[in-house]
């Protein structure tokens, strides 16, 4: 079931009922000339694993002002229309935390289940001064061989970026 229902159509404003289509329980409106469908497909989010190649390839981790002390994680962000996520990850870092990307390379595509995302994850190499935006209260730079992922979304991309820099990583993490 969707993370949050809808009450009405938003093509006609008819009520939207729950029922079986495509092998799934989804929200249809029965309302025959209409007959819109909701399908919920996860929207796309890209993230980016920000080596600081003017600071020793530190990566660069941030904290949301909405998120608890001590939380950081991937500078994210929607895909735009008409935007590939190749420029999307490096327009995201530099609206953030204000870097050039001087390079991007795909690290990965996961599931974030959760928040109905599929995560687009690259390596992101840029410089510049770092300043943050107003959504991001602070950021920590980290040498790659001691940053540890997190198990869920953007920390598999940072588990698959490590190993294939030959970065042990914990079994568990």
């Amino acid at each position: 079931m969707s993370f949050s229902a809808w009450r009405f159509c938003p093509q006609c404003g008819s009520p939207l009922e729950w029922g079986e289509l495509a092998g799934q329980h989804r929200q249809l409106c029965f309302n025959p000339p209409c007959g819109f469908v909701r399908w919920d497909n996860p929207l796309p989010v890209v993230a980016a694993i920000i080596e600081c190649v003017d600071r020793d390839g530190a990566v660069l981790i941030a904290r949301n002002h909405a998120w608890p002390e001590k939380t950081f994680g991937l500078v994210t962000g929607f895909l735009e229309r008409d935007e590939s996520p190749e420029t999307a990850v490096a327009r995201e870092v530099l609206e953030e935390v204000s870097l050039e990307a001087v390079a991007v390379k795909l690290v990965g595509v996961y599931p974030f289940l959760r928040k109905n995302e599929v995560v687009i994850a690259y390596h992101v190499q840029a410089r510049g001064e770092i300043v943050l935006n107003e959504e991001l209260a602070e950021y920590r730079l980290i040498a790659p061989e001691k940053l540890r992922p997190w198990p869920q979304a953007t920390g598999l991309a940072v588990r698959d970026w490590l190993l294939g820099r030959g970065i042990a990583v914990p079994d568990s993490f």
